[in-house]
């Protein structure tokens, strides 16, 4: 794990160099978090993306949420939601499932205004998701498309934090690390699903109710939950 984390001090140096003036060369300009910081002292923004889809060729960002945690509390006053303009009409089934009409659609702000802003509010911390595949192969397409330059952060995963915990019970189904799933067996209140800001915040629940049953010699530090 050390090695991983130098590795992207490494690389955040290196593209420092190549980043263009702008959002993205001010995000990495700021070092990330060190190894040894306290979970519970270590600034998180929990972050969310709705997409068209999964494939990271095609489909696109839908939406982006994101909240802050610092000293292990979540700061509402720091929550940010924002629908991204698309070109295309949107299908029947992302309407189902994001409730975003394409009213909202043509009335949303640019990629690059939403992104900038995402990267401001990441620089100096951990990016926390849940099943990091979505938000990290998304975002750094973004960056590839709006900076020619693809970013790297440190993840905190709350999808990997619980199958952690779960592997060293024994046997679970996958469907347990579900969000919503995860929700329930910590017995947090139900949410919204499919809202970028709701999930944002629900997936910072989780990582303090997965913390709280971890058992290390505390203060629990950032190396330990970094993927």
């Amino acid at each position: 794990m050390f090695s991983q984390l130098f590795g992207l001090e490494a690389q955040r140096k290196r593209l420092l160099k190549k980043a263009p003036e702008g959002a993205l060369r001010d995000f990495l300009s700021v070092p990330f978090p060190e190894l040894d910081t306290p979970i519970n002292k270590t600034p998180i923004l929990a972050v969310d993306f709705e997409t068209t889809g999964l494939n990271i060729k095609k489909d696109k960002i839908l939406s982006v949420g994101f909240i802050s945690m610092e000293n292990n509390e979540i700061l509402l006053s720091t929550a940010y939601h924002r629908v991204i303009y698309l070109k295309e009409d949107l299908t029947e089934e992302n309407v189902i499932i994001h409730q975003i009409m394409d009213s909202a659609r043509e009335q949303g702000d640019s990629l690059e205004a939403v992104i900038s802003e995402l990267l401001k509010a990441l620089a100096g911390k951990v990016m926390l998701v849940h099943y990091a595949r979505i938000e990290k192969n998304f975002l750094e397409r973004a960056c590839k498309k709006l900076y020619g330059v693809a970013p790297v952060f440190p993840i905190i995963d709350t999808l990997v934090v619980a199958k952690n915990r779960l592997d060293k019970q024994g046997s679970y189904k996958p469907a347990e690390l579900r969000l919503s799933n995860l929700r329930d067996s910590h017995k947090l209140p139900a949410h919204y699903a499919h809202n970028a800001l709701n999930d944002a915040l629900a997936t910072a629940e989780v990582l303090m109710a997965e913390v709280e049953l971890i058992r290390c010699d505390y203060p629990l530090p950032l190396k330990k939950l970094l993927i």
